[in-house]
């Protein structure tokens, strides 16, 4: 099932989250580059799609100052009759003046949640695989909240008190924290305090897990930018431990690099 209310902020959300993994590198975000695939624009419906796409995107861009330098379309795609989602597929390139963050865990970091979660589950991974549906409707995006926290990672990172940083996307905090542990084989102990339980895995925008050195500094900072930090814990260890779920670090690399696998 498909029902998104409005593909223009599906279209802006993928220019900003394109541009927060640059900077979670800590580079500035510069500009874009798309590749806009959609169904067949002889259909009214799908056509609007498009349309709302380009929109979307021109408007994501001049509030995050990423002009598009590049891209193409493809259109008429669907198979066995069956249309494709509308796909505006966003690659953003950035310069980084400092050190480049990694997207993993070092051992011993206390870990932050930078962002507000609001429970946002509509085109979700949750949806899709607890509800079988794909739908609902998108909220606007907030892109001053959005640039604060590209700034805030590179001042951060410019000032050597980062550990590492990683944008928080499809699954929610509960699979970035977890592709983090399994990538890094490093586990940690994490606490969210969220007022549902399946929160962990809403797929609010704007949103990302940070290691942190200084944590008055860093709190400060963001404090002055006016973006909510939450402390999650501490990385380290063999146990994966979030909220009430718990998985060994053994188990959870399993299923993150076997599972393909097995499928096939």
């Amino acid at each position: 099932k498909m029902n998104f209310v409005n593909p223009k902020v599906g279209a802006s959300l993928a220019v900003a989250t394109s541009g927060r993994k640059v900077a979670m590198s800590g580079a500035k975000p510069l500009a874009i580059t798309d590749c806009l695939n959609y169904a067949n624009p002889e259909n009214p419906e799908i056509m609007w799609q498009f349309m709302m796409g380009c929109e979307g995107i021109k408007d994501a861009c001049k509030e995050l100052n990423t002009p598009v330098v590049s891209g193409n379309v493809s259109l008429y795609n669907d198979s066995d009759g069956i249309n494709i989602h509308p796909t505006p597929a966003i690659v953003c390139v950035g310069v980084n003046e400092n050190k480049n963050l990694p997207s993993i865990f070092k051992s011993g970091v206390s870990v932050y949640l930078v962002g507000e979660t609001n429970g946002v589950f509509a085109g979700s991974l949750y949806q899709t695989v607890i509800n079988n549906e794909l739908g609902g409707e998108l909220p606007e995006i907030d892109f001053e909240k959005e640039k604060a926290l590209w700034d805030l990672i590179i001042s951060q990172n410019k000032d050597d008190n980062l550990e590492f940083a990683n944008s928080v996307g499809i699954g929610g905090i509960a699979i970035t924290l977890a592709k983090m542990a399994a990538v890094s084989n490093i586990a940690g102990e994490f606490k969210t305090n969220f007022e549902n339980e399946n929160f962990i895995f809403d797929e609010s925008f704007s949103r990302a897990i940070i290691g942190v050195k200084d944590e008055e500094k860093f709190k400060k900072e963001a404090l002055n930018l006016g973006l909510k930090v939450v402390k999650l814990g501490v990385s380290g260890g063999d146990k994966f431990i979030l909220d009430d779920m718990s998985f060994s670090i053994d188990k959870l690399r399993e299923i993150y690099f076997k599972t393909l696998e097995k499928l096939i």
